[in-house]
């Protein structure tokens, strides 16, 4: 995989510092991400869509800014090297470069978002407890009950981590491949396929790509904490290899 090379550096020193013990807090946490990564995260205010852009970020076929205001009925797209970071109400992302995401609401005028469309890409996603929200990709079908999830598209197959939460997940392709996962803390990455026999497109995956840092920044976005603690001592399970 491919990373941000501008980004690599400032996210390789905050996954050192948690693996040498040097925060035991989620304060020392969010501390330490201000330094990485920008601002002090915090609850976005009223009217503040975008926490982070860098490199080219379209909405609604526009070029955006930190003043861009995002829809629960927007299309974002992100350039190569490019990714942003960003909440509409209650929910809240970190779309990657080279990815295009349709977010969908069943009610005009609402900031509620009740769907997402994956068409490429990689985006990692949390939502507020207690609503059902659908998920799809060309292969895969999801829907989602108060949780953090992670989940890259290509043409042949869909990754989905449910970091936490509950997720309902069928290929699209088979519908006899179904599966429930409730987990706590990514306990069954997944792969879902296309084209395989009847009740084979789903499949287990490794963990790749997202952090518990990036999951806190964006819950920390819309004024929530993340349903995990982090040790106390260290940090073992860094989520992205470097």
């Amino acid at each position: 995989m491919r990373w941000n090379k501008k980004d690599d550096p400032r996210r390789r020193l905050l996954i050192k510092a948690l693996a040498a013990g040097l925060f035991s807090s989620a304060v020392g946490i969010r501390e330490l991400s201000a330094q990485v990564l920008g601002s002090r995260p915090a609850r976005l205010p009223p009217g503040k869509s975008i926490y982070r852009i860098e490199g080219q970020v379209l909405v609604n076929g526009q070029p955006a800014t930190l003043d861009t205001q995002v829809a629960a009925d927007a299309t974002i797209q992100t350039g190569a090297n490019s990714e942003v970071v960003y909440a509409v109400g209650e929910t809240a992302f970190i779309q990657r470069s080279e990815s295009h995401v349709t977010l969908e609401t069943s009610e005009a005028n609402s900031m509620i978002v009740s769907g997402t469309q994956l068409l490429t890409g990689k985006i990692l996603s949390v939502f507020p407890t207690g609503r059902a929200v659908r998920m799809t990709t060309k292969n895969a079908s999801i829907g989602i009950r108060g949780t953090g999830v992670y989940m890259e598209s290509d043409p042949e197959q869909t990754y989905f981590c449910t970091c936490y939460g509950t997720a309902d997940i069928e290929a699209a392709s088979d519908p006899t491949s179904r599966e429930t996962v409730v987990a706590r803390h990514h306990d069954r990455p997944l792969y879902i396929l296309s084209g395989q026999q009847p009740g084979q497109n789903i499949r287990l995956a490794p963990f790749i790509d997202h952090t518990d840092q990036e999951l806190m920044l964006i819950e920390t976005l819309v004024g929530r904490t993340v349903p995990f603690v982090f040790p106390s001592n260290n940090y073992l399970r860094p989520r992205r290899p470097y």
